[in-house]
């Protein structure tokens, strides 16, 4: 069986949601038909990992990948900046192999890197304190002591403020540049393909070096990444 899909950014809330309940649908007729699934980063619109909680609205999407791993699949999934600190839920009861900053995987012979994409712009040095801030130690110890309903409230307050009079990331320039750069040095290092979430905007780019896949999002375009007999190929569900 060797059929694996990648995805990122759906940035999930609500399972009464369209993007959620079509994300559950995909899942769900993955069954017993994937190797692997490749989770980018912003699958949820947050999540930190408890160590005896998990947050209410995210049950059902939680029961449908161990529902996929019960029928063979493996899970690896690369932390985003909505959902980092993944936690106890993750590794030992999904089993899932979480990459914390994206990496290298082997897939039939291919060597690909996997980012969720919010480091590819080295120069925003606000936003790599913010994120080295999030991830550190300390915060995830407050994080532990504060009770799961007040950590979700400030989640849903802080993304109100932070989505405030900024367009849309899928009607952004793409920062084709700076991914480019990214993409050379995978390719220097040895690697063949580079796969990013984050920019919301599917697409493919053809260096000589290498191919540099953006996944797109599953809010509204429900855009993914399909490797199958040996080729790979963005599609829509």
């Amino acid at each position: 069986m060797n059929r694996d899909i990648f995805l990122a950014d759906a940035h999930l809330l609500s399972p009464t949601d369209a993007n959620y309940q079509r994300l559950l649908a995909f899942l769900k007729a993955q069954q017993g038909r994937l190797r692997t699934l490749y989770i980018l980063g912003d699958l949820f619109e947050f999540w930190v990992g408890y160590r005896q909680l998990v947050f209410a609205p995210y049950v059902p999407l939680l029961h449908a990948l161990g529902e996929l791993r019960a029928t063979g699949t493996e899970i690896v999934y690369v932390e985003g900046n909505h959902d980092f600190h993944l936690g106890p839920y993750f590794r030992e009861t999904l089993g899932c192999r979480v990459l914390p900053d994206g990496g290298e995987v082997h897939i039939d012979g291919h060597r690909v890197h996997l980012t969720h994409g919010d480091l590819i712009n080295g120069g925003d040095r606000g936003y790599h304190l913010l994120r080295r801030l999030l991830r550190s130690r300390l915060l995830l110890g407050l994080i532990a002591l504060a009770p799961g309903d007040l950590t979700w409230a400030i989640s849903r307050w802080a993304s109100r403020r932070s989505q405030k009079g900024q367009k849309p990331k899928a009607d952004r320039r793409l920062p084709q540049a700076q991914i480019t750069a990214f993409a050379r040095k995978q390719f220097a290092a040895g690697c063949e393909l580079v796969v990013t979430g984050h920019f919301h905007q599917p697409f493919h780019l053809e260096l000589n070096a290498g191919q540099i896949f953006g996944l797109g999002d599953w809010i509204d375009q429900y855009s993914y990444l399909l490797y199958e007999n040996g080729c790979f190929e963005l599609r829509t569900y």
